[in-house]
């Protein structure tokens, strides 16, 4: 999906359907500069050739904590740098290694928070609501960035980097520096690798969307292959509403008509997510918005 022109209406239309049925699953043209993007990857690679004593001064399993690294595969990844910045702000809270260049980070940060709210606009419009439908929220909402890094795996064919499932956010924004996402196809029902297209991001529609449509919207199952030579590392953006700001399926969708003649989801916030992903494992299948839906 290219965002060139995309304040025309045409292209408005081709984003949502796009959203609905596929999930968006990559984006070109998205006016971040390739030199941003190289520059992010490499600060990452920096990060985890860190010596593991400058690591584990971040160590953490406490989902709240600002800046953690994680070892183990409790959050389904097996090593991982997670950040919550705050608006204008860079990822680099108690970092002092000289060794990685956490502007550079700091600047993706910035330029794929635009980016996440361009897209927000065609994706709501889509639905009928207006393009600035959410545009309030997401500016003084959450972003979350997440930087993993896979191993190469003796076995790659015995062993997942992630388990299957899908984000909870409104839109995740995925860089990766190679091939290793893999996405659900839900006609064929099997797993379909995300093809390598220079300068290209993923882009995946959450359950927040999956919520605010009464399900329209597919909150895309993925998940992470390994590889036998090749160290992988990505660098993942998710954007949702504030902590506890509750997302519910918008009332102007709900006219009763045969098509959605009810609320499929009960709202939530993305602290009840965090709270979620405290206490449950997402590597035994577990999944969030499966605790939202409502029996009717």
């Amino acid at each position: 999906m290219s965002m060139a022109g995309h304040e025309s209406n045409s292209s408005s239309f081709r984003i949502g359907e796009s959203a609905q049925e596929k999930g968006l699953p990559y984006i070109i043209n998205h006016g971040i500069c390739q030199s941003v993007l190289d520059d992010t990857l490499s600060s990452a690679f920096d990060f985890f050739r860190l010596p593991a004593a400058e690591k584990v001064k971040f160590m953490s399993n406490d989902v709240y904590k600002p800046v953690r690294y994680g070892t183990s595969l409790r959050d389904g990844i097996d090593k991982t740098l997670t950040s919550m910045p705050k608006k204008n702000e860079y990822p680099q809270r108690g970092v002092s290694s000289g060794i990685v260049d956490w502007e550079k980070i700091g600047r993706y940060c910035k330029e794929v928070r635009k980016l996440g709210l361009e897209l927000m606009g065609p994706i709501t419009e889509s639905l009928g609501l207006s393009p600035n439908y959410m545009r309030d929220k997401l500016e003084e909402g959450m972003q979350v960035m997440v930087v993993n890094c896979y191993p190469p795996c003796p076995n790659p064919d015995l062993a997942l980097g992630l388990p299957p499932h899908s984000d909870y956010s409104c839109l995740t924004i995925v860089l990766q520096s190679s091939p290793g996402l893999e996405i659900m196809d839900a006609e064929a029902g099997t797993w379909r690798l995300v093809p390598e297209l220079p300068g290209a991001l993923q882009v995946h529609v959450g359950d927040h969307f999956k919520v605010l449509g009464n399900g329209t919207y597919k909150s895309i199952a993925h998940r992470a292959i390994l590889s036998r030579d090749t160290t992988r590392v990505s660098v993942v953006s998710f954007h949702s509403s504030g902590m506890d700001e509750k997302m519910g399926t918008a009332e102007e969708l709900m006219d009763h008509h045969e098509e959605r003649p009810y609320k499929k989801y009960r709202e939530s916030s993305f602290r009840d997510f965090l709270n979620f992903l405290s206490t449950n494992d997402i590597g035994e299948g577990k999944t969030f918005i499966n605790t939202l839906k409502i029996d009717n």
